[in-house]
Formats: structure tokens, C-alpha cells, sequence
């Protein structure tokens, strides 16, 4: 039985089949925290090439990118979040907010509904 609360987690299927999700949000968000693609991949627990991906990936889904990089040298290197990115982070936290401010009393009764017992078969099989 787990003791982590039930959650809301947010993804946007765009027309174009790309997606903004919880996994783009986290690397964003770990981008602007750690300054380093790396870093914020290793504090998720992805491996620095899934980071990668998913950085250029979230860079070319839109008009303006949303991530910057700064080559090695004396500086370093690392990564950062532009203008637009780091809106984009602030709205897709604004959207997870509201979901779960709008979900609060949906989620509270399947919360009481839910067999605690149950183990789900196997991780990642969501059941749609």
C-alpha cells in the first residue's frame, strides 16, 4: 500500500501529434533549477540521453525554443530556460494547479471509492 496521495497530472496532445506533459514539465522545471540538461535528467532519474531528446524535443515543438544551451569552456557549459520557456513552465504549473483546484471534488470521491488492496499488474498499464 502506498501513502503517496492521489494526483492530477497534466498532457496536452497538440493536432501536430507532439505532446507537452509531466515529464517535459519535470525537465523544464529541472533545466531552470540545476542549469544543466545533465543534472536535470539525473535528478529525474532519466538517463542523460532521454533528457536530451526530450529537451530537443520540447526546443522544436514550438515557434521559439525553450531551452538554451551554453557550450564548455572556462564558463562550464549548462542549460537554461529562455523568455518563452520559462513561461511555458509557469503556465503549464498554473494548468496543473487549476486541474487539481477544479478535480478536488471528483478526486476526493474516487479516493473514497478506491480499493487500497489492490495492486495494480504491471507499471505503466493505465487500464483506458
Amino acid at each position: 500500500m502506498s501513502n503517496k496521495p492521489t494526483r492530477v497530472t497534466l498532457r496536452i496532445d497538440f493536432a501536430n501529434g507532439v505532446r507537452l506533459g509531466p515529464g517535459k514539465i519535470a525537465l523544464l522545471s529541472g533545466i531552470a533549477e540545476h542549469g544543466s540538461i545533465r543534472a536535470a535528467g539525473a535528478a529525474l532519474g532519466m538517463s542523460y540521453r532521454r533528457a536530451w531528446l526530450l529537451a530537443d524535443e520540447t526546443n522544436r515543438m514550438f515557434l521559439e525554443p525553450s531551452i538554451f544551451t551554453r557550450h564548455g569552456g572556462k564558463s562550464g557549459g549548462g542549460a537554461g530556460l529562455t523568455d518563452f520557456g520559462t513561461a511555458l513552465l509557469a503556465r503549464a504549473r498554473h494548468m496543473e494547479a487549476e486541474s487539481r483546484r477544479v478535480l478536488e471534488a471528483d478526486i476526493a470521491w474516487l479516493d473514497a471509492a478506491v480499493d487500497m488492496g489492490f495492486q495494480a499488474a504491471a507499471k505503466g498499464v493505465d487500464g483506458e
